[in-house]
């Protein structure tokens, strides 16, 4: 039987930096994950630098390659949009190596691991009572980080209300001459599959490629994946792992805050609407979630009350303009054509400069595209 004051459960970004932030003070932090770690997660692996700048030390040695240029294809015009700056501005990690990287810098902290346990009961009659496979865990503050299923939410008994897409992720060694060729970039095709895109990621000696669909469309993933390989211009692959995911690309609608238990990352739903790029959104809700809790550590109210305020003034609001611009570009191609031939460049300048934290979206942003296009129905 274990006993903490904070217990998180899940070892991904948003886990390790609530389990980070939390320890700051005197609390007792226990971080639960369900498999071994070093472990697996299927992931496309892109850090963009917004996310890389909340860290609060170095990852230099979980980043395979950064890139300083990204490529955006369009394949409805022999367009492409690219976008370059000094810093990188996406970093390729594996997430096994990230994750284990940003958990040894929680325990460096005093965090306590456990491993190989997962949540079966959750019971909040007096202390939170987790059942878990290792035994009763007892804490006074829950931090659900387990996921876009988050077994933990559905026991606290939150409703699903987010919207979840399909993805499809691969991992895939190709022959040294297509490896070098696709090496160079870091690219998005748009369109490469219906209501979506494909991306090709490349890592220390494969590419991660995969394509995803923001409609929830009953789409063969696998054929339009299949496609796109030969779009790369790959036509043998050496070696292949699929790997079929879900992705929450819209907050929960019924809180992120109950009875001592904070939602982060994908158990809340915080995947960009418009990009489906999860893992600085994770990082922040998570670092947020431990910090209220170190700084109202006897008041999980408060804190739980702090959380919802700060994600209502921040996040929250960019996720809804995202949303917004989500539902032109991937439910109205033929405005988002007009619109990317118009001002593909420039959108493409603002989208960068938000992965590099330096801009957010535009708060009128229904008001500048009216501006743009006066005939537009909203």
């Amino acid at each position: 039987m274990y006993s903490f004051d904070v217990v998180v459960v899940g070892a991904g970004p948003s886990g390790a930096l609530a389990a980070y932030e939390a320890s700051a003070g005197n609390l007792s932090v226990g971080l639960l994950e369900k498999k071994l770690l070093p472990r697996y997660k299927t992931c496309g692996g892109g850090l963009v630098y917004r996310g890389k700048r909340r860290l609060p030390f170095d990852i230099s040695d979980a980043v395979s390659r950064s890139y300083h240029e990204l490529a955006v294809y369009f394949d409805h015009a022999p367009i492409c949009f690219n976008t370059s700056r000094h810093l990188p501005i996406i970093s390729m990690v594996m997430r096994d190596k990230f994750d284990h990287l940003l958990v040894g810098k929680a325990t460096e902290r005093g965090v306590t691991v456990v491993e190989d346990c997962t949540v079966v009961g959750i019971d909040y009659s007096d202390r939170i009572r987790l059942t878990t496979t290792q035994g009763d865990i007892f804490t006074r503050f829950l931090v659900a980080a387990d996921g876009v299923y988050s077994p933990v939410a559905k026991l606290a008994g939150w409703a699903e209300t987010r919207k979840l897409i399909p993805a499809l992720e691969c991992e895939v060694f190709v022959a040294e001459e297509d490896f070098l060729r696709l090496s160079r970039e870091t690219r998005f095709d748009v369109d490469a599959i219906p209501n979506g895109y494909g991306w090709c990621f490349p890592k220390e000696s494969h590419l991660s490629i995969g394509v995803g669909c923001f409609k929830n469309n009953k789409l063969s993933l696998k054929t339009y994946y299949r496609e796109y390989l030969r779009k790369l211009g790959i036509h043998e692959v050496l070696k292949e792992e699929s790997h079929g995911f879900q992705i929450p690309i819209s907050p929960r609608t019924d809180g992120f805050y109950r009875s001592g238990t904070f939602l982060i990352g994908d158990a809340a739903g915080f995947a960009d609407p418009l990009t489906a790029e999860g893992i600085s959104n994770a990082i922040y809700s998570g670092q947020l979630a431990g910090k209220v809790i170190y700084q109202h550590p006897e008041d999980a109210e408060l804190a739980g009350h702090s959380y919802e305020m700060q994600l209502k003034d921040h996040l929250l609001h960019e996720l809804k303009i995202s949303g917004f611009l989500s539902q032109i570009f991937y439910e109205n191609p033929r405005l988002r054509n007009l619109l990317v031939e118009r001002y593909g460049q420039r959108a493409c300048e603002i989208l960068t400069d938000i992965f590099m934290g330096d801009r957010k979206f535009p708060k009128d942003i229904r008001k500048k595209i009216k501006e743009k296009i006066p005939f537009l129905p909203f």
